[in-house]
């Protein structure tokens, strides 16, 4: 099923979330795949449509910072990441509340924020069959076997994944270099004066 990333189809597309499905839809880097937040069930499935290995996290994706509280621990390092690249693509990995750690990301793409301030936040990945390359249209993110439905916004504009940076260490650690490279994500701030 297609739906157009209208007010009536991200309407659709909350409701088939919020009642167990797995939907693509466009982001700021690739089409991703999306499922509840709150559905373990619905973010398995992610995982069988793409033959994804169990120890690979999904990242959570969200409309606004403010869907981060209760989730994640949120230090002076990771507030200043964010606001110097979000929304963008920058994936950051923080201790999450509820022990471990979990990757998290503001997309900037009007359609996959809209859906987000729709749907709520979402467990996301990239729409693809693992180790293949990741969907940049609708119609390539709607052939993955699984997929209940798609939100047409277009190409997506990027090709390059997000950059993911871990924060959870002593030092930041680039664990993917993607869309941002590593010495501008990592150059020192400018000194005053």
């Amino acid at each position: 099923m297609v739906l157009k990333p209208t007010q009536a189809g991200l309407q659709r597309a909350a409701q088939l979330l919020r009642s167990g499905a797995v939907i693509a839809f466009p982001t700021d880097t690739v089409y991703g795949l999306g499922a509840s937040v709150d559905d373990e069930l619905a973010q398995k499935r992610i995982y069988q449509i793409k033959g994804r290995p169990a120890g690979m996290p999904l990242i959570l994706m969200v409309a606004a910072e403010s869907q981060l509280e209760g989730l994640v621990h949120v230090d002076s390092r990771a507030e200043a990441m964010m606001r110097k690249w979000w929304p963008g693509p920058l994936t950051l990995i923080l201790h999450s509340l509820r022990g471990g750690t979990l990757g998290v990301r503001i997309p900037k793409h009007k359609v996959a924020l809209d859906l987000l301030r729709h749907a709520g936040p979402l467990m996301t990945t990239s729409a693809n069959l693992h180790g293949g390359e990741p969907a940049m249209d609708a119609d390539e993110a709607g052939s993955l076997s699984g997929v209940m439905a798609v939100v047409d916004g277009g190409a997506a504009p990027g090709g390059t994944a997000s950059t993911v940076l871990d924060l959870t260490g002593p030092e930041p650690h680039v664990l993917r270099e993607g869309a941002i490279p590593t010495p501008e994500l990592l150059a020192p701030p400018p000194r005053a004066g």
